[in-house]
């Protein structure tokens, strides 16, 4: 039986891991099922004391009888992505740009001996729900992220070609010249289309971030981590599409959505 249990209680989710016999286990809680997470950590373990980070720390003190202690959620984020890379890439020495994507995103760079917060963006998962639940109506994740994979956010996008044609482009013409710059006069396209293009401009904003970062630091490799990449083909696909004009390597963990929780472990 476990004796610590890892909490990261972000904007839209709750994560949570802990460690039994050498293996992590993980679950995640949305936000309003703040109770049933209670109900199961009691059932988990009474006794177990609770570390928690994140921005809803304090909701999840207030509700539970069982020892909390607080981790700052920066330390535990680089730490969990840090023990991570490790045990995913045991090959892996290098230090590295931390992307972590959540409801709004950071980005760190990480070494082997400490870790720093260059830079953020309220660019992140928020917008994908805030936005995605104007174009479409909906709020469920998992239908955003289906809509985006039948999309095509060239119907949505104003591209460079789209500018210079019938002449031939001074850049790469499937470039981005304005993300949703059809949107208002191409009726053709649809909500796909437009969480197509939603999900690129994330993707886009967040990548030349990153790889600015990487540049400056002389580092290739950039890690990502984050609840708003579980099941996220179209966003891991535009955070990988631009290795042939930016020096980087994009690097995708398994359990990078828990990399908070897990940190809160080993901090």
């Amino acid at each position: 039986m476990t004796n610590k249990i890892g909490i990261d209680a972000g904007g839209s989710l709750i994560k949570i891991a802990y460690e039994e016999q050498g293996k992590f286990h993980v679950k995640t809680y949305g936000n309003d099922e703040s109770k049933n997470l209670i109900q199961w950590l009691t059932l988990l373990n009474p006794n177990a004391s609770l570390y928690i980070t994140g921005g809803k720390s304090t909701s999840i003190k207030e509700q539970t009888m069982q020892q909390c202690v607080y981790i700052e959620e920066f330390e535990a984020v680089t730490r969990g992505a840090r023990f991570l890379v490790k045990r995913e890439i045991p090959s892996f020495q290098d230090d590295f740009i931390l992307v972590s994507l959540g409801t709004g995103t950071s980005i760190f760079h990480v070494t082997e001996e400490a870790s720093h917060r260059l830079l953020g963006s309220g660019i992140g998962g928020g917008t994908l729900m805030g936005l995605g639940s104007i174009i479409t109506g909906r709020r469920d994740y998992q239908h955003l992220v289906s809509l985006a994979e039948k999309g095509s956010s060239q119907k949505s996008d104003l591209l460079v070609r789209d500018i210079y044609a019938p002449d031939e482009p001074p850049i790469p013409g499937d470039l981005t010249a304005a993300n949703f710059g059809k949107a208002h006069f191409n009726m053709q396209a649809r909500a796909e289309d437009h969480i197509a293009a939603l999900i690129r401009l994330i993707g886009e904003t967040i990548i030349s971030l990153a790889s600015q970062a990487a540049r400056i630091l002389g580092v290739e490799k950039i890690v990502f981590v984050g609840s708003t990449l579980n099941g996220n083909k179209p966003l891991k696909e535009v955070l990988s599409g631009f290795q042939s004009m930016m020096q980087y390597e994009p690097i995708f963990l398994e359990k990078g959505s828990y990399a908070g929780a897990i940190g809160t472990l080993i901090s």
